[in-house]
């Protein structure tokens, strides 16, 4: 971010200059961290209040557990797309009706009086949050210079563990005090200051002349949601138990993407260029992302069921434990995006990979006799190589593209990640039940579940080792900044 003075301009004036646009660009990182905070709370927030929900609604788990799916599957299936259409018709007017649109449909889940409503309400909060997750990103791009990337993706990551960790945290709180709806009217004042900040401080759309501006793919935008949206219920209905309709939903899935592959090649303005793949850091950092946040949710999909069956903590305990791994996540953001700015994000991407690797690995290998320091231990060191890993390669993909591409690389960026946590809660669990020899961990002894936990972990390692094969790759295969920038065209 630069600004040309006169020559004869007086030097209290140039640095007075400077000082605006440090502090322009600080609350514009505040803004977009706000953006990012309430996307990532409002989806750890609503799982606390499931048990709330299920005896407010009289309904079944089943039925309240798409309170939380419909909101992810939004997000999931729309993310890519909505990044898009921020590139296309410009990505501060999109967040800000994203930022609205979160905040009305808060207010509609709050006032939901049957929850058929409420789960139509989160799907609406969560094509919302998908556009807040997209441009967030983006936007980092555009508003903050290059030399501070590192920097804002690390505390953009920061946010987002925050919010993870503060939802459970926030709504037991709140729905103790006063009830379930209030977990929903507390992202009113949040959506609203958001808002107010984001409309005062981003930068103000460029104008694009008729001739020049991209047309929106609609063709490859339903064939896309519809091939996420049969992927992402494959992988969550039935609680990781794979039937028919898993199965057919997972031929839909297979179908839908070559319809989407061919509809891309013939498309005038396509959603994806089918030939950013080509450049082995944009796919590179893609597949890493889904393989690491697969790893990332094995820690929530497995931690539980380790602590409490094999150390035997009570539920209290095991919420005390698993919550050091977003606490660490959110204290080594910052950290982590300074020392990208510093050493490189091919570098720290790799450093990342490296603790993860190391965490995995000694996991499985220490004896439940180590207690609850055999367990955070481990998880510390993984988690703090993942906020390492992903300000590194959040810089990395984000870094040297054309910018009428940001919306939808950072979209593809996220929906990565959100693919990986769909998967790993799928896969993962599967590898932990047949490491544990059952299907029903409630019933499975203290050696059966430490087994599984094993098998799980040792999977896990291999998926890292992977992901830093990939990074060589991806690294000595990389092209020109010039070249890289004309394959995303």
């Amino acid at each position: 971010m630069k600004t040309t003075l006169p020559k004869h301009e007086p030097a209290g004036s140039v640095v007075a200059t400077n000082e605006r646009l440090d502090s322009t660009v600080r609350w514009t990182i505040a803004s977009l961290s706000l953006s990012m905070l309430l996307s990532s709370l409002g989806t750890s927030i609503a799982n606390v209040g499931l048990p709330t929900l299920a005896h407010s609604f009289n309904a079944s788990f089943q039925q309240v557990q798409w309170v939380v799916l419909a909101y992810l599957l939004a997000i999931t299936t729309l993310i890519v797309s909505v990044g898009r259409l921020g590139d296309v018709i410009g990505r501060r007017r999109l967040l800000l009706a994203g930022i609205s649109l979160f905040t009305l449909a808060s207010v509609l889940c709050a006032v939901a009086p049957t929850l058929w409503l409420l789960i139509a309400a989160r799907a609406v909060q969560g094509l919302g949050a998908a556009i807040m997750m997209a441009l967030t990103m983006a936007f980092v791009g555009e508003a903050v210079p290059k030399e501070k990337t590192g920097s804002a993706m690390g505390l953009l990551g920061t946010m987002s563990a925050v919010g993870t960790a503060l939802g459970p945290t926030l709504g037991g709180v709140m729905i103790g005090s006063f009830g379930w709806r209030s977990i929903f009217f507390i992202n009113l004042p949040l959506g609203l200051l958001t808002l107010v900040l984001t409309y005062r401080f981003l930068p103000v759309d460029r104008p694009t002349s008729n001739t020049n501006r991209a047309r929106f793919d609609h063709l490859g935008t339903f064939l896309l949601a519809l091939t996420l949206a049969a992927y992402a219920l494959a992988m969550t209905i039935g609680r990781g138990n794979f039937g028919a309709i898993n199965v057919a939903l997972i031929f839909v899935a297979v179908f839908g993407l070559g319809l989407f592959v061919f509809a891309e090649k013939k498309a005038a303005s396509p959603l994806i260029r089918m030939a950013m793949f080509r450049n082995p850091l944009l796919s590179g950092g893609f597949a890493m992302s889904t393989l690491v946040t697969a790893v990332v949710m094995a820690t929530l999909v497995v931690g539980p069921f380790y602590l409490s069956g094999a150390l035997g903590l009570d539920a209290a305990h095991v919420g005390l434990v698993m919550s050091s791994g977003p606490i660490v996540a959110a204290l080594t953001g910052v950290p982590a995006g300074r020392v990208v700015d510093k050493f490189g994000a091919h570098s720290m991407s790799i450093a990342g990979l490296i603790s993860m690797l190391v965490g995995a690995s000694i996991l499985p290998m220490l004896p439940t006799t180590f207690g609850i320091p055999g367990y955070i231990v481990p998880l510390v060191v993984i988690t703090a190589g993942y906020a390492l890993f992903q300000a590194a390669n959040n810089t990395a993909v984000m870094t040297n593209i054309q910018a009428d591409q940001r919306g939808v690389i950072s979209g593809m960026l996220n929906l990565s990640r959100n693919l990986g946590l769909i998967t790993g809660a799928s896969l993962m669990g599967a590898v932990f039940a047949i490491g544990s020899g059952t299907s029903n961990m409630m019933t499975a002894s203290p050696n059966a579940v430490a087994s599984g936990m094993r098998l799980t972990f040792a999977v896990a390692a291999v998926l890292i080792a992977i992901a830093l094969y990939i990074a060589y790759l991806s690294h000595s295969l990389a092209p020109s900044d010039s070249d890289s920038a004309q394959q995303t065209k």
